[in-house]
């Protein structure tokens, strides 16, 4: 019984220690996992934007599917992309209806990750660090979008680097804010990283002019 108690005892005593040795270390710039799934919702500063999304993400493969509802403009919408970067291919999926859009994607992929020219504005914990689960500690970085269009600020866990919101700025709609939940590192159905069976069929609009740029643009792409 003592030996049990005496090992309880160290551990409540190295566990404030390990937590501030974490607290007090530097965080860096990092990426998240490369195989990503989970939900997100964003919205637009000018409120024009609203919408519900679950995400699937692979970077080993180079694709991304955004299956989403929402409204813009108070009207709603539903939206379902599969971009295949390694392919430069683009497809807009209506499962109801059993069509498929093929369009060519001109774009690099780009990973979730914090950029390396990336500044550290704070490391924070979301919740309360008063007792054990009651919080998260999350690093939230900021800098300039690539373009220099304007600017951007990222917020990710300290473990794992999983993305907990991103806001930055566009033109049209301000700024525009992204908050990720439920996020699972791996992927439960990588079929649904594949074109579906009826789409095997689509031909390719060469003339398209939608070119998402990033994980983002897809979202803004299709109004």
């Amino acid at each position: 019984m003592r030996s049990v108690e005496s090992k309880s005892m160290r551990f409540l005593v190295l566990l404030p220690c390990f937590l501030a040795g974490c607290l007090t270390q530097k965080p860096h710039p990092c990426s998240s996992p490369p195989l990503l799934s989970g939900a997100l919702t964003i919205t637009t500063q000018n409120e024009k934007l609203w919408t519900y999304a679950t995400y699937l993400y692979d970077a080993i493969g180079q694709r991304v599917r955004i299956m989403e509802l929402g409204t813009y403009e108070n009207k709603s919408f539903t939206y379902d992309a599969l971009l295949l970067y390694k392919e430069a291919t683009m497809y807009e999926i209506n499962d109801v209806d059993r069509t498929c859009k093929k369009k060519p994607l001109k774009a690099d992929f780009q990973p979730m990750a914090i950029p390396k020219d990336a500044s550290l504005l704070s490391q924070a914990v979301l919740g309360s660090s008063s007792g054990p689960g009651q919080g998260l500690l999350v690093n939230c970085w900021v800098g300039e979008l690539p373009d220099k269009s304007g600017k951007y600020m990222t917020t990710v866990t300290e473990f794992g680097c999983i993305p907990v919101s991103t806001d930055y700025q566009t033109k049209e709609y301000g700024w525009l804010v992204t908050s990720f939940f439920n996020n699972i590192i791996g992927i439960e159905d990588p079929g649904k990283l594949n074109p579906p069976d009826f789409c095997q069929d689509a031909g390719l609009n060469a003339d398209s002019e939608e070119e998402p740029v990033d994980f983002f643009s897809v979202f803004l792409k299709q109004h």
